[in-house]
């Protein structure tokens, strides 16, 4: 009797036991998943919208140009951490590389345009005067060209070298329009072809940096006519 009064208080003891272990059990995997859980939301990166941050950078180079914009600038202005602009665009000089080519897409394609879609390369780039001073002064961005503006004061090499590849294909693409009038017949033979090309170049830059000096749409779209009287003929 004394065995089985024993044998049922050890059977009550050990019940006791594995009851104590398993709540502990229990709650020691419950804290492991809120702390799991909790470690998971402190470590997951901050989603944002890519093409909003992009917009922002490009806003921001285009007013205050490559230089003078520091990744602190960016991802304020971007609103997010240096950790995300570095996992999402790489670094600052990769930043402005995509910056420019949406750029030239979004506001810098008027020219091309122009020039593919006008019949004549005098026509072209009469289309091309007109719509920079539309573009270089329209409200609610920065004023200018962000290519022309973003040189200057430029100290990083291959920035400088990338936005001078950039002006200067423009111009060459300004040339071999003219180049075909010629062929053509629309211009006389000994129509200088470069001379005319940088000229529109010099008028798209000026008018670039004018804008950005506060002249009018106005006041730019007066130069047009006065760049155009030095074309020959036909």
């Amino acid at each position: 009797m004394h065995s089985m009064v024993s044998r049922e208080r050890d059977g009550a003891s050990g019940n006791g036991q594995g009851e104590g272990r398993s709540g502990t059990g229990e709650g020691v995997r419950s804290g492991a998943r809120a702390r799991a859980a909790t470690g998971r939301g402190r470590g997951r990166p901050r989603s944002f919208d890519r093409a909003t941050a992009l917009e922002a950078a490009l806003m921001t180079f285009w007013e205050r140009g490559y230089e003078a914009t520091s990744v602190s600038d960016l991802t304020r202005v971007m609103d997010i951490g240096a950790p995300s602009l570095y996992r999402a665009f790489g670094d600052k000089r990769s930043l402005f590389e995509e910056v420019v080519r949406e750029y030239g897409v979004r506001y810098g394609s008027f020219g091309d345009r122009a020039l593919a879609e006008e019949p004549t390369a005098r026509a072209g780039i009469e289309r091309m005067l007109r719509e920079a001073a539309d573009e270089y002064t329209a409200p609610g961005r920065p004023h200018g060209c962000l290519v022309v503006h973003a040189a200057a004061n430029c100290s990083t090499p291959e920035v400088e070298e990338s936005l001078r590849v950039r002006r200067n294909a423009n111009i060459a693409a300004i040339e071999s329009r003219i180049q075909a009038d010629v062929a053509a017949g629309v211009l006389p033979p000994g129509t200088d072809a470069a001379a005319l090309a940088r000229h529109a170049g010099a008028m798209i830059q000026g008018m670039s940096q004018q804008a950005r000096d506060g002249a009018s749409r106005t006041e730019l779209e007066a130069l047009v006519e006065i760049a155009l009287a030095v074309w020959p003929r036909g």
